[in-house]
């Protein structure tokens, strides 16, 4: 019986029928027409919407509103408790660099984060950056940190005030908190700068939202006089600007999913032409981290699937100069690697467990920091300076909250800055993690890490959230939240399912959910839901499915191919029309993703394999369980028309009784709300959303 009564009658979508012909095969889309043809313009200027889209945008606002409206009460209550486990004045543990310590702060109240800095060897705290002054009078506000120049003496920080992730840059003293005349419009949203402090390098993204090219601003020179250092042709690439911890590079890094080239430029030259490393080849990955005369090179070369890590001297780092110093191992994946003047670090994933490993330069030996627990999260914070012992990191697991620490490299004294504060309390002991293995439909095991209350029955009488994201090589944490608590306290099983696409058992992991292994991720996913029930966790009509961007064209899928094992979906900014936007060359992320999910204009071959799958050109006639999606109007990676199309086309074929609603952020992207209360007030929905579809109400 459906947990939705008194329905107003539901918004219907005009059909205006568009045919597409390709490779000889022809689509027809009735609800294209969402599409904005000025969405460039509409990403600077909402208010150049055609009003027939925000016509029908508010109208499913007001549609979901009222299908919600019993929830409003549940939702505020949720956003208290949410609210509550927050230290409201919160602080972090400030990283000593050079003469002061940076750090960030909330005060009681505020949105937006402060950030601040004080004597390295103690003193008055002093707010370069107030972000809750900066945000008044704007709807929106997204900080991009600030980044400061050598001597200290000036910072450049960034913002976007309409959620459209295209950046302004200012430049502010950092004596006198008064910001110079220097503005940059359109830019990628943060500076790397020269080591005299008198210039910076940054992206510039194009009217396609892509960071094509690489700019050297002169400090007090129109944006107009800043000279071009790289330009990126290839539409498929990213590309991004940094400075080396010793200030005596600039690096330039064009990347994709699985290719990566490096430039160098010598802060002693910054007129020289950037150097190339090694020229890009399909797949091969490297990264760079600077050790004085050496650089440390992470790489996937020459077979190293799961990664290795090679040396090469400064003056000569091509690739015939590599030699390796950390061997590739089957299925322990480095992810990431650091460099000090007499330690190398590296964060490393062995069977689904994070750990930090150290190396000593001089000596070669190697030690490992690690935890016990079953499932848990670490995240390698490094250091700021490069002739440093110490190195931070952060730990914490579904029932322990984040805890930061300094740890001495050659000492192996581990020292605890902080524990994450939860002032309403929070009592680990109640709480039960656990990471159980689902089978999959070809035999592979898929990890799933589990967050309930000890009193929880596990007869399949609880409701479940299962959460899931499947793409990129981006591992999902098993790390505590505070929000997630707020399900469990409530009898909710709060499950996480590793599957395919992600990293979380090496970068075999990765490969197998993308391109023609893309419907191993659904697979995995509908596979982690069987076993939750199989065990005694929950039951299908119990289970409500949830996934954001990538994550959402998972629960797009999943509601194609079994829409009988979940009683709701959660979809957030979800790209669900997989295969129009791959067949869009226009859009801002289309050619950087062709690595992975395929090229459908070149090949025929990914043209089928995508139209088999993508969420939107599957749905047909069969009763769909409740679905909340989510868009941001503003948003350049999913962009608002895929949800709406899907909404439209889901309501028109559902065979069900269960609602099909959509909530668009008329004022934000793909993140949704800006502000870190705000923020709580759209989980509180989707949580609300679950509660009432699972009956918990």
């Amino acid at each position: 019986m459906s947990a939705f009564k008194s329905l107003p009658e539901a918004p219907r979508a005009a059909k205006k029928p568009v045919e597409d012909t390709r490779h000889g095969i022809t689509r027809m889309d009735e609800y294209q027409w969402l599409r904005a043809d000025n969405w460039q313009q509409v990403f600077h200027d909402t208010s150049v919407l055609d009003p027939e889209i925000r016509q029908y945008l508010e109208a499913e606002n007001a549609y979901m509103k009222a299908a919600m409206a019993d929830t409003e009460a549940l939702q505020k209550q949720l956003f208290a408790e949410m609210k509550g486990r927050i230290k409201e004045d919160d602080s972090s543990v400030p990283m000593k660099d050079g003469p002061f310590a940076y750090g960030s702060f909330y005060v009681t109240g505020g949105e937006q984060p402060h950030y601040f800095r004080i004597p390295a060897e103690g003193g008055e705290r002093q707010v370069i950056l107030d972000g809750d002054k900066e945000a008044e009078g704007k709807e929106y506000l997204r900080l991009a940190g600030m980044a400061s120049s050598s001597d200290h003496t000036l910072g450049v920080w960034g913002y976007d005030d309409k959620g459209s992730e295209f950046f302004t840059l200012r430049v502010r003293n950092l004596t006198t908190g008064e910001d110079m005349s220097d503005i940059l419009e359109n830019t990628g949203g943060g500076g790397a700068w020269d080591a005299e402090g008198k210039s910076f390098f940054y992206t510039l993204q194009d009217e396609n939202h892509r960071p094509s090219k690489i700019f050297h601003h002169i400090l007090g020179q129109p944006q107009s006089a800043d000279r071009l250092v790289y330009e990126e042709t290839d539409p498929g690439m990213f590309m991004g600007v940094g400075g080396s911890r010793l200030d005596d590079f600039i690096f330039i890094d064009v990347h994709d999913h699985d290719t990566t080239e490096y430039r160098l430029l010598s802060t002693k030259d910054l007129l020289a032409e950037p150097k190339l490393v090694v020229a890009r080849e399909p797949g091969m990955q490297y990264e760079l981290a600077e050790g004085g005369d050496r650089f440390f090179i992470l790489t996937n070369c020459d077979g190293a699937k799961d990664f290795k890590i090679m040396e090469a001297p400064v003056e000569s780092p091509s690739k015939e100069n590599w030699r390796e110093l950390v061997p590739h191992e089957a299925g322990r994946l480095i992810l990431n690697h650091m460099a000090f003047m007499r330690h190398l670090v590296w964060l490393e994933r062995r069977d689904g467990l994070p750990r930090i490993v150290i190396r000593d330069r001089k000596s070669g030996e190697e030690h490992a920091i690690a935890f016990d627990e079953e499932a848990y999260s670490l995240g390698l914070s490094g250091a700021a300076e490069y002739d440093t012992d110490v190195i931070r990191f952060s730990y914490s697991s579904m029932t322990t909250p984040s805890q930061v620490f300094d740890y001495n490299m050659a000492t192996r004294e581990r020292t605890l800055l902080k524990t994450q504060e939860v002032p309403s309390g929070h009592n680990p002991d109640d709480y039960v993690t656990r990471r159980i293995q689902a089978v999959s439909h070809d035999g592979e095991l898929v990890p799933v890490s589990l967050l309930y209350r000890k009193d929880t029955p596990l007869d399949g009488s609880a409701p479940c959230l299962l959460y899931g994201y499947g793409a990129y090589g981006i591992s999902i944490p098993a790390s505590f939240s505070t929000n997630a608590l707020s399900l469990a306290d409530r009898g909710f099983v709060y499950a996480i399912a590793h599957i395919r696409g992600g990293k979380e058992k090496g970068y075999r992991w990765y490969e197998d959910g993308k391109l023609e292994g893309k419907e191993n991720t659904f697979k995995d996913f509908i596979a982690a839901a069987d076993h939750l029930v199989k065990e005694g966790f929950t039951a299908y009509h119990r289970i409500i499915a949830e996934g954001g961007s990538a994550g959402g064209m998972l629960m797009g899928a999943v509601a194609n191919m079994a829409p009988e094992k979940f009683a709701g979906i959660i979809a957030a900014v979800p790209f669900v029309d997989v295969l129009t936007t791959m067949l869009d060359d226009t859009l801002p992320l289309t050619p950087p993703e062709w690595p992975e999910w395929g090229n459908p204009i070149e090949s025929e071959e990914d043209y089928k394999r995508i139209a088999a799958y993508s969420p939107y050109d599957n749905v047909v006639a069969k009763p769909y369980p409740a679905i909340l999606a989510l868009a941001g109007l503003t948003d350049p990676r999913v962009t608002y028309w895929e949800p709406a199309k899907w909404v439209a086309k889901l309501r028109e074929h559902t065979t069900g009784s269960e609602p099909i609603l959509l909530k668009t952020n008329m004022g934000a992207g793909h993140g949704g709300a800006s502000g870190r209360f705000q923020r709580l007030e759209e989980t509180a929905l989707e949580y609300a959303f679950a509660i009432k579809v699972a009956g918990k109400m």
